[in-house]
Parts: C-alpha cells; structure tokens; sequence
C-alpha cells in the first residue's frame, strides 16, 4: 500500500501556497507586491496545479489513468464563460461576438438565469457530475480499465471538442467566447481584479490540497490505495469497489471543473481548444513529471511545466515541443515515479583510500 507523503513536505507547501495568497491579497489593495502581469501567471499556474491534483486522486491513487480529464476542465470553463458573458451583456448592453457573427438577437433559450452566478455554480455542478457518473458508472460497471479506459475517456473529450466547434450550438463556435468586460459587478480587466482572481485560484488550491489530503488521510482514503493497489481483492473481501470507484472518479471531475472555472477568467476566452486531447494528454504529463500518487508531485509537475511553457512561449516557442518530449523521455528513463525520485536519492561521498582502511575488518 503507497504510503502518504510526510507531513513536513506538505506543510512547507501548504505554508508557501498560504504565503503566496497572502502576498496576492496584499498587491489587490497596495501598490507594492506583485504586478497584475504576474499575478495572473500565478493564478494561471494555480488553476493547472488544481487540476493536475484532481487526475492525480484518480490515477496516482487509484490506478486509473483518465485521457480525457480536459472535458471537466472545459465544462466548468465554458460554464463560468456563459456567466461572464451574460453577466457583460445585461450590464454593457453588447451583445457577444458570436452573436452579431450569427446574426441572432439574443441568447439561446438555455442562457437564461447565467447572470446569476450561483446558478452557473449549480449548472456546473450538475453537468460534471452527470456526465461523470454516467460514463463511470457505465464504465467501471463493465470493468472498463486499463489502456480500453484511457482511450475511452480521449475519445470522450475529442468528441465534445469536435461538438464545440459547432457555430450553431451557442457556445460561441470554432472562435469561442470572449469579450468578458464584468464579473460580480467589477471590470475585469482592473488590476485589483487581476490580481484578486490569482488570490482566489492560490486559496481554491490550498483548500483542494487541504482537502485531498485529510480525505486521503481517511478510512475512505485507505480504501481508495487499497483499491489501486489490488482491486480483485478487496472486491473479494466484500468491499463495493464499483462505489468506491465511482465517488472517486465524480470528485476527481468536479475539482477538475473547479479549475476551469479559475482559468478562463484570467486568460479572458475560451474556444474548443480548451478540450483538444492534447491538453489531456499534457496533464498526465504533468502529473506524471512530478510524482503520481502525491499530492505534491502532482503540484510541482504543473507549476514547473506550465512555467517553463510560459517562459519558451515569449523567448522560443518553437522549442517548446522538444523541451517536453525530452522531459517525458528523461522521466522515464532516470525518474520513473517522477521528479520526487529526487527527494530520495542521497549523494554517497567515494570510498577513498584511507576511508577504506579506517572502515575495513581487523584481521586476527
């Protein structure tokens, strides 16, 4: 059974994420601090932290490696998308882009009550956890697993991407949904705001790192490693892993749809790219870069990846590619449970000379 990380690395993490938030609070009202430019990388970088947890609870734990975890991603974006669309359009008077492009003049039947944010909350609740439940449950009641599931759950993502492409559906189309001018009231594009949102996405991420953890720390949390570790026989031993299962994989989609709800706020669009399978795929990159199965693995994979991405996106971004070919093929190879294989290893100072001697039996 995969023990828990120690308690000191966590903390340290959880105390740095607490620092972090502290100093976003502070430059939301003070001149000093971080500039909103940076601020919105951080939140940025939060948001993908976020969602980077949730696939490591469902593959670093319970062994089932998910493909397609962007469509919770996008369903909580496209979501908080609809609200702060709708919400700009009643207090603007614009209508959206997509709009005008299809010449309606209003919105679709099915927007209505989004300018009210709790509504959007329960809308994306309901969404991810029926979509969820229904695939899992027909899945894991199959006994789908392995590679078959993998591929199952990319198939299901490409399929809502390609459902997102669609102009007529009212979700904006090939061009998506931008034009976010308001939220609760507030411009968007103020830089107290700016840097409010990163406060918030650094909190979400603390609280879902606080949480995972004391839920892993549970009986229900022994059962979970239990059931990755051999699920046959805990089956066996009349536990029902199908529930098991199935509550695991709805909280892992719904923490992944609390991340797009934190993400497209602060990047200001979003279109069916958010759903293409290569962003699935780059989350089990991420994860599996930083360690799966711990918690702090999966946060260092997406906070270190994303922020080299960052970084080659302005200076190179024709490299980027190669650099994160290169890092799959150098965790593989060298760091098979990834970068927390660094925290294991231990430099062993050679045996010179007189330490052999020093250290060698006396013979009689």
């Amino acid at each position: 059974m995969k023990p828990l990380a120690s308690d000191r690395p966590f903390l340290c993490l959880l105390l740095i994420v607490l620092a972090v938030a502290v100093l976003l609070a502070g430059s939301a009202f003070t001149s000093a601090g971080l500039s909103p430019y940076l601020a919105n990388a951080v939140g940025q970088l939060a948001a993908f932290a976020v969602l980077a947890i949730s696939l490591d609870l469902i593959w670093g734990y319970l062994g089932i490696l998910s493909l397609g975890h962007g469509l919770f991603f996008g369903i909580g974006g496209y979501v908080v998308a609809m609200y702060l669309l709708k919400h700009s359009y009643e207090v603007t008077g614009r209508a959206p882009d997509f709009m005008q492009f299809m010449g309606w003049t209003d919105l679709p039947f099915y927007w209505a009550g989004f300018g009210f944010f709790p509504y959007a909350l329960l809308v994306a609740a309901v969404v991810t956890l029926l979509v969820s439940g229904v695939f899992g449950y027909v899945s894991f009641r199959s006994r789908v697993g392995g590679v078959y599931f993998a591929i199952i759950t990319q198939a299901l993502v490409y399929v809502a991407m390609l459902l997102m492409y669609r102009n007529d559906t009212g979700f904006g189309g090939n061009n998506g949904m931008t034009g976010f001018t308001v939220a609760f009231g507030w411009p968007v594009g103020a830089p107290g705001v700016v840097i409010a949102m990163a406060a918030l996405s650094v909190v979400v991420l603390g609280l879902t790192l606080l949480g995972c953890r004391r839920l892993l720390a549970s009986r229900f949390g022994v059962m979970i490693v239990a059931a990755g570790d051999d699920e046959v026989r805990l089956r066996t031993l009349g536990y029902d892993t199908l529930r098991l299962k199935l509550a695991v994989w709805c909280l892992s989609a719904v923490i992944a749809a609390v991340a797009g709800m934190l993400y497209v706020p602060q990047v200001g669009i979003i279109n069916p790219r958010l759903l293409s399978p290569e962003l699935s795929l780059e989350i089990a990159v991420w994860v599996a870069i930083g360690g799966r199965g711990n918690l702090i693995g999966a946060v260092i994979g997406a906070v270190l990846v994303n922020a080299i991405k960052f970084w080659l996106s302005a200076a190179a971004p024709e490299l980027w590619p190669f650099i994160l070919s290169g890092l799959i093929v150098m965790i593989v190879l060298v760091f098979p449970n990834g970068l927390i294989d660094l925290a294991k290893m231990k430099l062993v100072r050679p045996m010179g000379v007189k330490r052999i001697a020093a250290e060698a039996p006396e013979l009689p």
